[in-house]
């Protein structure tokens, strides 16, 4: 039971960190507003379900309507609320989702392989929403049914991950090493046909680039609670888990020693982490950094045990996405996000690095 406590301690203080991170960010930009002023912004937003009222229509019968109740009523400037509420947090929520999920994943497959080096484009998800969003930009007129571009990188990368678990399941049973190789020459397949994508790109080089590059300067927040929402059931998924996931880094044959269905669990854990990467990938772009080093610097912290690791890597990510966009709309000109991300989080994990013992990767 002791996990729990240090679980419970450790998700409270960075769940701080992220409403900390999220209050800053949403006040930072060409107009600054205080992080008090942000404070009564979210707190005005804030509403509670007061009771229920029957309304009459002329066309229908009559219906019930939810009445709400705001119980904070800050005298704050309509101009910051608009700021915040309506340019601001979709992109913060968009960063956070999407931070949550590539951690998450990133756990998970570090785990699953047990492979440092592993990520969640290790199953070809990242190449094939890659080339789905690359379609979609170059020739839109070839993709089925109307797909556009999130859409469209969403169902590549679902793709790939399914072509890939297929070529490497034989007789029911999915070796890790083959679904590693799989993975890989997928990855590279998929690689050729998004290179010869950009070659036709034409006059889209820059959009296609710029997505590749990772960015979360178009999310509306429809798409980031929708992407929030499939990531945190999914993660929530994946913590039931987590004891056979510590099981597994023992090796299959322990694992099954102790009661664990080993290709249903990989199964699992597959399934939903290639869906809530698709996910991510899907409204952000490619942004590598995040699933891989993430859980690095989690583990050099809280210790291998993935029941503490997996949800604190997975808040980990959303407040460090969140701070690296923050940076990357704040300079004299707005960058890709997954610049930003290699660029302060690799001097970051180095120096945690060095105060740790290589060993305890």
């Amino acid at each position: 039971m002791r996990y729990r406590g240090r679980t419970a301690s450790a998700v409270s203080v960075l769940v701080g960190l992220l409403v900390g991170v999220v209050v800053v960010s949403a006040g930072i930009g060409p107009v600054h507003i205080g992080p008090v002023t942000v404070a009564k912004v979210f707190a005005n937003a804030l509403a509670v379900p007061a009771g229920v009222r029957m309304e009459a229509t002329a066309l229908v019968a009559p219906w019930h309507a939810v009445e709400w109740y705001a119980p904070f009523g800050y005298d704050v400037d309509p101009l910051y609320s608009t700021i915040v509420l309506q340019v601001r947090l979709p992109r913060i929520a968009a960063g956070a989702s999407v931070g949550f999920a590539l951690a998450a994943a990133g756990t998970v497959m570090q785990g699953l392989f047990r492979n440092p080096m592993a990520d969640p484009s290790i199953i070809g998800v990242s190449s094939g929403a890659s080339v789905g969003a690359v379609a979609a930009i170059v020739a839109p007129f070839a993709l089925p049914f109307g797909l556009g571009l999130r859409a469209s990188a969403f169902v590549g990368a679902l793709v790939a991950a399914v072509v890939v678990y297929a070529i490497a399941t034989e007789g029911g049973r999915t070796p890790v090493a083959t679904l590693l190789l799989a993975g890989v020459a997928v990855q590279t397949f998929l690689g050729s046909v998004t290179s010869y994508l950009i070659l036709r790109s034409g006059d889209s080089i820059e959009e296609v680039t710029y997505w590749l590059m990772g960015h979360l300067d178009a999310s509306r927040i429809e798409e980031a609670l929708i992407t929030g929402g499939i990531t945190f059931v999914l993660v929530a998924v994946l913590y039931l888990y987590a004891e056979d996931l510590n099981a597994l880094l023992l090796g299959e044959t322990d694992a099954r020693s102790v009661g664990v269905e080993v290709e249903w669990t990989k199964r699992i854990l597959l399934a939903a982490s290639s869906i809530i990467t698709g996910a991510a990938v899907a409204i952000s772009g490619v942004i590598g950094f995040v699933g891989l080093i993430v859980p690095h610097a989690l583990r050099l912290i809280v210790g291998p045990d993935h029941r503490i690791l997996l949800p604190t890597s997975a808040l980990a990510g959303a407040s460090f996405l969140v701070a690296a966009d923050t940076l990357a709309r704040s300079g004299p000109a707005e960058l890709p996000v997954g610049i930003v991300t290699a660029a302060v989080g690799a001097p970051f994990f180095l120096y945690l690095l060095r105060k740790r013992e290589v060993s305890e990767l």
